[in-house]
């Protein structure tokens, strides 16, 4: 680990000042990404901004959603009471998520900015275009069996690996972002980029900006989030599916529908909902939806099983959120 500066915000406009300053500074929460890659010099910042002590600690709810702040950890949220009754995808999500002593540190603004487990990425004696770019992938053609089969690119395969953020894209969530320009919203599903010619560039932030919060608007409480891994805890998501879907007299009438595991976002499945909204509840109907959102579907040699699973999965949550619903 390299030395570096460290500085405590006193409020967020000292933190977005003191990052937006130096080229050079990072924000720093709950740490548990971040640390990681210090140790393993992938990061490399100059100054520590720590957040974790701001007053974004908070849920409450709105007149059309409820509100989550950026430092509340994910322990919490999933426990909420709000977040168990309106949005059980989330919670189910959040606790699908690392270890229980990674849930008590980790905070909602740090689980959005978690960055990909690619070994390649982590392993920096290895050419990785995410992490120096031109330097290559190494991933295509080396082991990729956990690697993307969503949205790639020439230089790029890998996954984003939260569970929480792939619910807050079904659920419709926004991201409520300061920088020394002032607030914007930027939607959870728009969030984050695919690699395209630009791997190294997880979201859409622009430096300086900090997460202080996630709207989630309405209710979604017929919702689910499936993730199948290689373990029962403390394992990334192979794939992974959060759905929100309402049915009236048999038909569908609202689905929101995201997956994990497949691309470099959370993937939102709008081909899938698509084919979904007005439909007969029904097998069928079901398989047809996922098989039109992996279409476009452009596995490596060794992670082509991540279709039928993804379609298996996504056919699994429609059936348990519509089950006696005909």
């Amino acid at each position: 680990m390299n030395p570096f500066d460290y500085e405590q915000a006193t409020d967020v406009a000292h933190a977005v000042g003191a990052v937006t300053r130096n080229p050079g500074a990072v924000f720093l929460a709950g740490g548990t990404n971040l640390v990681d890659h210090l140790k393993l010099g992938v990061s490399d910042p100059e100054l520590l901004v720590d957040v974790s002590r701001l007053p974004l600690d908070e849920v409450r709810e709105l007149p059309d959603g409820v509100r989550v702040g950026a430092a509340v950890r994910n322990s919490d949220l999933a426990a909420h009471p709000l977040i168990r009754r309106r949005f059980p995808v989330l919670a189910q999500a959040l606790l699908a998520g690392a270890s229980g002593q990674l849930r008590n540190l980790a905070t909602t603004g740090g689980n959005l900015m978690q960055r990909t487990r690619c070994p390649y990425f982590q392993d920096v004696t290895t050419p990785c275009n995410k992490r120096r770019p031109g330097a290559g992938c190494s991933a295509i053609g080396g082991h990729h069996r956990d690697a993307a089969i969503l949205g790639t690119s020439q230089h790029c395969v890998a996954t984003h690996p939260s569970d929480m953020a792939v619910a807050m894209a079904a659920l419709d969530g926004v991201v409520r972002v300061q920088g020394d320009g002032g607030e914007r919203g930027i939607p959870v599903a728009e969030f984050h980029r695919l690699p395209g010619d630009e791997p190294q560039r997880d979201t859409v932030l622009r430096h300086g900006e900090l997460i202080t919060a996630v709207d989630l608007p309405g209710t979604a409480s017929r919702s689910v989030y499936r993730k199948v891994r290689e373990r029962a805890s403390y394992a990334f998501a192979l794939v992974s599916v959060a759905a929100v879907v309402e049915v009236e007299d048999g038909v569908v009438r609202e689905a929101r529908i995201a997956l994990g595991g497949v691309a470099h976002k959370p993937w939102r499945a709008t081909q899938a909902e698509d084919a979904l909204r007005g439909a007969v509840v029904g097998e069928q109907v079901f398989r047809d939806a996922a098989e039109a959102e992996l279409a476009a579907a452009a596995p490596l040699a060794g992670n082509a099983f991540k279709v039928p699973m993804a379609r298996n999965t996504l056919v699994a949550a429609l059936r348990q959120l519509t089950g006696g619903q005909r």
